[in-house]
């Protein structure tokens, strides 16, 4: 599990697709400090095993399905990339819950300033824009994010400097793709809810209903 806050800049030192051989190798220093073969890191928001280390660059094993659902396919040597370690659990859960597994892609559709901040629109399709709420949470390449405002077909975020300093996102420009994960509680409600739901448009809210639900 991730929070969402990110800890360093990376730089893409290779990669390779190759079918089962596809591979990403990223230099990095302030997260190698305690890393282990074998231990999760958020890259760009997509949850990877580090599976090689040498010296100050750790490899991760991409699969064909990670790279056709995010945009780490679209990476080169020299690309800037967001890391993050998998929370500890004596850590401070500074951003929200975040697992690492992307819902899909979005295009950012504009870029500007406000005073200190500065907005990104992004639009995506229905199925991930049906679980973005307003002042709710949001992943965008791996960062914490609240939800400033919605729309139909996109919504907008507003960073801080700081967050533009410690991240990639200010180097993006109209027409990216970014990576994007929807807050995870909103899924779950509605995987819960789902029976009971599909119930209640079959049938009604009657007595019998409310009683089978424990309302009697």
């Amino acid at each position: 599990m991730f929070t969402g806050i990110i800890e360093e800049v990376g730089t893409v030192k290779e990669v390779r697709r190759n079918g089962s051989n596809s591979f990403i190798r990223i230099q990095a220093e302030k997260i190698l400090a305690d890393v282990n073969i074998g231990d999760s890191i958020a890259v760009n928001g997509v949850c990877l095993t580090a599976t090689k280390l040498d010296g100050g660059i750790f490899q991760a094993d991409v699969m064909n399905e990670t790279l056709k659902r995010s945009s780490l396919g679209m990476l080169k040597q020299g690309s800037p990339v967001n890391l993050e370690r998998a929370m500890a659990a004596n850590g401070r859960f500074g951003g929200h819950i975040v697992s690492g597994h992307i819902d899909g892609t979005g295009t950012i559709t504009g870029i500007k300033n406000d005073g200190i901040a500065v907005w990104y629109t992004i639009s995506a399709n229905a199925d991930i824009m049906r679980y973005i709420v307003e002042k709710g949470s949001i992943a965008i390449d791996g960062i914490s994010l609240t939800v400033a405002e919605v729309n139909k077909n996109n919504f907008s975020v507003s960073i801080i400097p700081h967050t533009a300093a410690q991240t990639i996102l200010s180097s993006k420009k109209a027409g990216d793709i970014v990576n994007l994960e929807n807050d995870i509680i909103g899924k779950y409600v509605e995987k819960l809810l789902g029976p009971k739901a599909e119930n209640t448009a079959a049938h009604g809210i009657d007595k019998g209903f409310l009683a089978e639900n424990g309302f009697f």
